[in-house]
């Protein structure tokens, strides 16, 4: 039985590890539940950490989505009415600001692996070799850091071999400027270096700010410490069985059961019963 005081007027699921299986699939059954939460009325929101470029990618996992947040906050898209998007929100990093950030955390936690994402869309994702880079479909291409990181950015990816994304997540928020860059953990071992001020929380202001809804009205769903912001102010946080334990303990509950079991479809079926 789901611990839910009122309905919500608004979901936000993240994606990886909370909706998406570990196959890399959504299930029928989530889609049905999306589907159906949608047709009742209430916005719903896909918040990744996934960039731009891997648009298409959310529209195929979460198809009822009103809105997708996307880049950990900085790219919001309406997608409402019909096979047409509206960009809502577009934020970029100049590169050097990342590279400044990548020296600061080398210098406490040993070398790195690197990866800069290009604002410009013609711009492939490029840096060090990264062998287990987990987003076949976008293409990385092997370059010099200086070339890497020049001009505007989506955002950096840094990755250690011998420590944790949370772990170096802490070890970079200990030593790079909040008040240049904004660092964060993907979920999947990666630190991810954005725009200041950029994180899932901000991305799903824009569309709240569109309906004049607070966040007390917000129901959130998420696994990873970047997931952190929006359960911390959404009127009620729901984290998945295996989530990090920053996230439970951020979190009203748990999940029924995890990705890998439909946890959100379950958790929804059962609030559409009460809407």
């Amino acid at each position: 039985m789901i611990n839910l005081s009122k309905a919500p007027r608004l979901v936000a699921t993240d994606l990886d590890g909370t909706l998406v299986r570990s196959d890399e699939t959504v299930s029928p059954r989530s889609m049905a539940a999306l589907k159906r939460l949608a047709a009742s009325g209430v916005i719903v929101v896909g918040a990744t950490g996934r960039g731009p470029r891997l648009l298409d990618l959310c529209r195929n996992d979460i198809p009822s989505a009103d809105f997708l947040v996307m880049a950990q906050g900085a790219f919001v898209y309406e997608c409402r009415y019909d096979d047409s998007i509206v960009e809502l929100a577009n934020r970029s990093v100049e590169g050097e600001l990342i590279h400044e950030a990548l020296r600061l955390i080398e210098n406490e936690a040993g070398p790195l692996r690197a990866i800069a994402e290009p604002a410009a869309a013609d711009r492939p994702l490029s840096g060090d070799a990264m062998p287990n880079w987990p987003w076949p479909a976008v293409t990385l291409k092997v370059a010099p850091r200086e070339e890497a990181f020049a001009g505007p950015m989506v955002k950096g990816y840094f990755v250690s071999d011998t420590i944790s994304g949370p772990d170096l997540l802490a070890v970079a928020k200990g030593v790079v400027d909040a008040d240049k860059v904004t660092v964060t953990e993907s979920g999947v071992g990666i630190l991810e270096v954005c725009p200041v001020d950029v994180s899932k929380a901000a991305g799903i202001q824009v569309v709240l700010d569109k309906f004049d809804i607070d966040w007390d009205d917000v129901l959130a769903f998420g696994d990873a410490t970047n997931d952190l912001s929006m359960l911390r102010k959404a009127g009620h946080a729901v984290a998945m069985p295996h989530a990090h334990p920053w996230v439970k303990e951020a979190a009203d509950e748990l999940a029924p059961a995890g990705n890998d079991d439909d946890g959100v479809a379950q958790y929804i079926e059962e609030l559409l019963d009460l809407l």
